[in-house]
């Protein structure tokens, strides 16, 4: 089994991880684990979930030991429970390729287009964020930024670009990702299961 091991990208969310993540974090898609604890390092947070999908991954990461953290086994948010102030996902993002093998596939290649995984953690992302919450994420130019952005919005959230970062033949971005203002005050008063429905003449509609 491939874990991804961390890179020029698990760098650069890192340090956006140690600055910015506060209260009850989940690490989605955990990996080796380096950014639960690069979580758990900060003061201000007060306990770390990290879950993957691969039972082998979470039984390595159990090897390290942390009292702030836990680990899980869980497809995206399948069995995560409650709410969390700040989520992390450093998600395989790029486009998936024809031949590749498919242990590699599976810790880079975030679907044909690379942004299909994404879309789907964006889907559900919002039941598991409180309002004042934000989410650390990370991806590639190789993934379609517009269609990132357009992700992000049709699902209720703004985003901040935290660094454009140059790689070789393509770019990294690392966003910090939150509830659009209006959607937080619908959630503060326990609104869930926010779906956009479509954007008409006078702004966005949302179910």
């Amino acid at each position: 089994m491939t874990v991804y091991e961390p890179r020029e990208d698990s760098e650069l969310i890192k340090k956006y991880v140690e600055k910015l993540a506060f209260g009850l974090v989940l690490d989605m898609g955990t990996g080796s684990g380096i950014l639960a604890v690069a979580a758990a390092g900060h003061k201000t947070v007060s306990s770390v979930l990290g879950v993957d999908v691969h039972r082998g991954t979470i039984s390595t990461c159990k090897k390290i030991k942390n009292k702030k953290i836990r680990w899980g086994v869980s497809d995206l948010f399948g069995t995560v429970a409650g709410k969390f102030d700040t989520i992390i996902f450093n998600h395989p993002y790029l486009p998936g390729q024809q031949g590749e093998d498919k242990d590699t596939a599976r810790v880079v290649a975030g679907g044909k287009h690379g942004w299909e995984l994404l879309a789907r953690f964006f889907s559900f992302a919002g039941n598991y964020l409180h309002a004042d919450g934000r989410m650390i994420i990370l991806f590639s130019s190789l993934t379609n930024k517009e269609k990132i952005d357009q992700i992000i919005f049709e699902n209720g959230f703004v985003s901040e670009l935290l660094e454009e970062a140059p790689l070789f033949f393509e770019k990294l971005y690392c966003y910090d990702v939150r509830w659009d203002p209006v959607l937080a005050a619908a959630v503060k008063k326990g609104v869930c299961d926010i779906t956009y429905l479509t954007h008409g003449r006078r702004g966005t509609i949302f179910v």
